[in-house]
Formats: C-alpha cells, sequence, structure tokens
C-alpha cells in the first residue's frame, strides 16, 4: 500500500457535497476535504488513488519566489526591477522603473513586503472610500492581511479586509475586489441586487474576476520564502 504525503491534512466541510483533494494555495501542502457522514478511511482511500495526480499538481505548483535584488515583480499595470543600494539610508523608494531597496541584503525581502503592504493598503483604501461615497455607505477600518484563500472580505461591523498581493495584479483588478467589497456594505449577500451594485462601481467585473480565478494563484508565491 502506498503511504499518504506526510503533510496530509484532514478538513471536514459541513456543506461539501463529495471528497475533494486540493493543495494549499499558500504552502501547497494536501488538503483532503471531508463532507458529512464520510469516514477518514473513505477519505485516506480516495487520496491512494489519486496519488499521481496530486505528485503531478504538486511538481506543477510554482515556487516560492522570495523578493531579491534583480528580480523583477509586478506591481498593478507595471513591472517594478528590484535594486539593491546597500550603503543607502532611505528604506525602499520607486525610481521610475526601479524599486531601490537600502540596508542589508537580509532584510531586503522583508523591506520590500512591507513597502507593497502600504501601497496596497494606500490604493484600496483610496479605491473603497471612493466607492462608499459612491454608495452612501461608511466603512469603520481597513484591514490589510495575507489571507491564505480569500482577496477579500466585508464584515457585519463594516470591517474591509483584503490581501496585500493585490497590488501585484492589475490595476483593475484591484479596483474590482475593492468595488466587490464595498458593495457588501450595502448588500450582504451575492444576489442580483448585489452584482447590479458591483457592475455599477466597476466597468468590467466579470473580466476582473475571471483574471483573479485564472492568475490569483501565481500571485502568491511572491515574497515567500524557498
Amino acid at each position: 500500500m502506498r503511504p499518504l504525503p506526510a503533510d496530509l491534512r484532514v478538513v471536514r466541510h459541513g456543506r461539501a457535497r463529495r471528497i475533494k483533494l486540493r493543495l494549499d494555495s499558500v504552502d501547497g501542502a494536501p488538503v483532503l476535504v471531508l463532507p458529512p457522514g464520510v469516514s477518514r478511511r473513505s477519505g485516506e482511500a480516495f487520496v491512494r488513488q489519486n496519488l499521481d495526480w496530486l505528485a503531478e499538481r504538486r511538481a506543477a505548483r510554482p515556487a516560492a519566489l522570495p523578493f531579491r535584488d534583480g528580480l523583477e515583480i509586478p506591481f498593478q499595470d507595471d513591472r517594478l526591477a528590484i535594486v539593491h543600494r546597500a550603503d543607502g539610508r532611505f528604506g525602499v523608494r520607486r525610481n521610475g522603473a526601479m524599486l531601490e531597496v537600502a540596508g542589508g541584503g537580509e532584510h531586503l525581502n522583508r523591506r520590500v513586503t512591507d513597502w507593497l503592504k502600504a501601497e496596497a493598503r494606500r490604493r484600496l483604501a483610496a479605491a473603497s472610500r471612493s466607492y462608499a461615497d459612491e454608495i452612501g455607505v461608511r466603512i469603520a477600518r481597513l484591514r490589510i492581511a495575507d489571507q491564505k484563500s480569500r482577496w477579500g472580505s466585508c464584515s457585519a461591523r463594516a470591517v474591509l479586509s483584503f490581501n496585500w498581493r493585490l497590488v501585484l495584479a492589475p490595476a483593475a483588478v484591484l479596483d474590482f475586489v475593492a468595488a466587490h467589497e464595498t458593495a457588501h456594505l450595502k448588500e450582504m449577500n451575492h444576489g442580483s441586487r448585489f452584482h447590479a451594485l458591483v457592475a455599477r462601481l466597476h466597468p468590467d467585473p466579470e473580466g476582473a474576476d475571471a483574471w483573479l480565478k485564472a492568475h490569483g494563484a501565481s500571485l502568491r508565491i511572491w515574497g515567500r520564502a524557498e
């Protein structure tokens, strides 16, 4: 009998209708999702039947890509080349198509990440507040995080949360997620009125959503340790 992956995670989901096997979007570990009433033994048998598929998916998964000197990164509708200035005293600054990073090389990945998070907060806050003003709602607080699966969320307390990696996506995609979550402040559902509201705020929600589904996973490799 072939052994199960040592890093297999088993999750029970009350609304799952069938057994599912997927890779975690952050660390690539296999995740087995079990619906109610299905035994762990049945789930593990399912994993063994799909070990070859799992190996192929893991081999095809993009490697982690920490920020380093000389690396070119996506940034909204631009590309920025990271340039390490070891003797600089300015932290991180954008200089045209370059992102200059001062200080020790061991801090470069963290400093670039912090700069991108700050840019994500600035851009998402501006977009969300503009949309909120347009539809007459109030944002209580805005959070920037590194969610494992979501790009954004809206709480019942009017707190908007966004994934900072949206700043690596095209500007229209970042704006779409801001519009989507801000619209939830008025329509806390995914009904027809909600989708009509998002379409009123954003010129191409379907295109932006399709981009995220096709390319979102590739954004999650940036800035992660190897």
